[in-house]
């Protein structure tokens, strides 16, 4: 399960859920263009089946860069819809249009 959109009719906005496989891992974190690349601003819940997931509003007409936290280590998403190089960060970063 990688990223789910769901658009909402009545506002540009886009209801997405991010969701990682990570069963060994303690926590998790979502960062991106959307929240400034903060580490403490959406952590993932764990669920039982060892999936970290949340679910967060983006505007749409937008493309956003993003990566997962793991216990301390930057990662990719599993099935981006597409990857992009990064110039500050010297590295791919997953990247979702909306």
């Amino acid at each position: 399960m990688a990223v789910t959109k769901k658009f909402l009719k009545t506002k540009p906005v886009c209801k997405v859920t991010f969701a990682i496989s990570a069963p060994e891992a303690a926590e998790a974190v979502l960062v991106g263009d959307f929240n400034e690349w903060d580490l403490t601003s959406t952590p993932l819940k764990k669920l039982k089946n060892g999936t970290f997931k949340v679910v967060i509003d983006l505007d749409t007409e937008k493309s956003y860069e993003y990566k997962y936290v793991i216990d301390g280590e930057y990662v990719n998403d599993d099935e981006p819809e597409a990857l992009i190089f990064n110039e500050f960060a010297n590295a791919e970063n997953s990247l979702l249009a909306l």
